[in-house]
């Protein structure tokens, strides 16, 4: 059962909202970036004594990401790929639930799809 968002965005919404959005988006995005370099040190250190600088960044990323996730999902934002970036905003289109589109790196909300197809059917605005 998939729950509805708590908002649906206009376009002029989800541009406006990026400067806020924006900077929560790249600290996920280097958190992401910092626990997928650091995770076969933490992992082979577990069973030794583990700790130590790695178990540290891993863990302040871990806990960056977190905070950035949480605001995100506050906003009703969705994350769809922490790695590049990607999050869609619910919106309406023609009276049907569609997603606006962004990724890190864009300049604006420029994209939209629906739910059935995902990035690879993402559309101009």
């Amino acid at each position: 059962m998939r729950e509805e968002p708590a908002r649906r965005y206009t376009v002029e919404e989800a541009n406006a909202a990026l400067p806020a959005v924006r900077p929560l988006v790249q600290t996920l995005h280097d958190a992401q970036a910092v626990m997928e370099e650091r995770h076969d040190e933490v992992m082979a250190s577990v069973p030794t004594n583990g700790g130590g600088d790695v178990h540290r960044a891993f863990l302040r990323a871990a806990e960056s990401a977190s905070r950035s996730l949480e605001a995100l999902t506050e906003m009703s934002i969705v994350v769809r790929d922490p790695g590049s970036g990607l999050i869609d905003f619910p919106s309406t289109r023609d009276g049907r639930e569609v997603y606006l589109c962004w990724r890190l790196g864009e300049d604006r909300v420029a994209y939209w799809h629906t739910s059935e197809s995902g990035f690879a059917g993402r559309e101009p605005l």
